[in-house]
Formats: structure tokens, C-alpha cells, sequence
């Protein structure tokens, strides 16, 4: 199967709300919503969502099925607030899911959206590390991030939506060329 990547667009709103309904209900762990919080959002948070991808500090990318157009996976990223004149030390991942039926090297879905997402972060937001945060218990996402050369930075922080659980950060330091 062949694959595209394609930068979320604003007009991409209803695609946007699909996948999140579609991550939510296939990983529920992985994200600080809940698959019920995020069927009663509305169309206009769903604009602002598909719209912040194009926005300065941020991008997002969908992975699509070249022959029918559909969205099998996603993934962004976004800077950090930094101080007046500062410039951002590192960007964040997050939102990260392919569809069960395209995960796996041989799809290469998962790694096609991070190197894009890996090549924002160094060639335009140009910072010199992205990290992420990772449930503790989504095992599969923790030994995909080792793979790719990420690493535990020793920061936790309580899971939102069960602090008995804790999210671990992780971080890839980037290579300007």
C-alpha cells in the first residue's frame, strides 16, 4: 500500500474530529481526553484544532492512503511558550496514532509521520531536541520511541486522567545539517 503525508490544513476539521474519535476510542490511555469528553466537542474547537497545524510554532501531518485519500494516522508537534527573545529549547510530540490495520515497520506509516515531524522540529522550528510524553503502561509506543533513538529524560508527571498512573517524558536530541 502506498502511503502519503500530508500537513493538516484548517479546512481538514471534520478529518481532524474523525481520527480523534477513531485514537480515543482505539487507545484511550494515550491521550488526556476521553473518547465520551471528545464526542461532545463542537465543530468550532474542531476548526481551531485542524487550524493550529498551520499556525506559527506548530504543524501537524496525517498519513493517507494515496489510492482512496483515507487518514490512517497522525502526529504533531508545536513549540513550547519561551521568554521574550528566547528561542524555543526543544519541540513537543504529541497525538500520535496509526490505524491498527497500518502499524508495523513494514507499513513504515509510524515512521514516515515522525520524520516528518522530526524534520519540522530541525528545519524549520530549527530546536535542537523533541520530546514527548508516554503513558507508562503503552508499552508499544514506549519501544517504538527507543527505537527511534528517543530516550527517558527521568521527568515524570502524573497521568490527567488517572494520577495513579504517570506519563514519562522522553526526549531525541535533533541534528542540524
Amino acid at each position: 500500500m502506498t502511503y502519503r503525508i500530508d500537513r493538516v490544513q484548517p479546512g481538514d476539521w471534520e478529518r481532524v474530529r474523525d481520527i480523534r474519535l477513531r485514537m480515543t476510542k482505539d487507545t484511550p490511555m494515550a491521550y488526556i481526553e476521553t473518547h465520551e469528553t471528545a464526542l461532545t466537542i463542537g465543530e468550532d474547537k474542531w476548526r481551531f484544532r485542524a487550524g493550529r497545524s498551520t499556525q506559527p510554532g506548530n504543524t501537524g501531518y496525517a498519513a493517507v492512503v494515496a489510492a482512496t485519500g483515507e487518514w490512517v494516522g497522525t502526529m504533531n508537534s508545536y513549540l513550547p511558550v519561551a521568554d521574550p527573545g528566547e528561542a524555543p529549547p526543544f519541540a513537543w510530540l504529541y497525538g500520535v496514532w496509526v490505524d491498527p490495520a497500518h502499524r508495523g515497520r513494514a507499513a513504515g506509516v509510524t515512521d514516515a509521520l515522525l520524520d516528518a515531524c522530526l524534520a519540522w522540529a530541525r528545519d524549520e522550528a530549527w530546536v535542537p531536541e523533541m520530546r514527548l510524553h508516554v503513558h507508562e503502561a503503552n508499552l508499544r509506543a514506549r519501544r517504538y520511541y527507543e527505537r527511534r533513538g528517543f530516550l527517558p529524560t527521568g521527568d515524570t508527571m502524573p497521568y490527567s486522567l488517572d494520577p495513579s498512573f504517570a506519563e514519562l517524558e522522553m526526549k531525541l536530541g535533533l541534528k542540524h545539517v
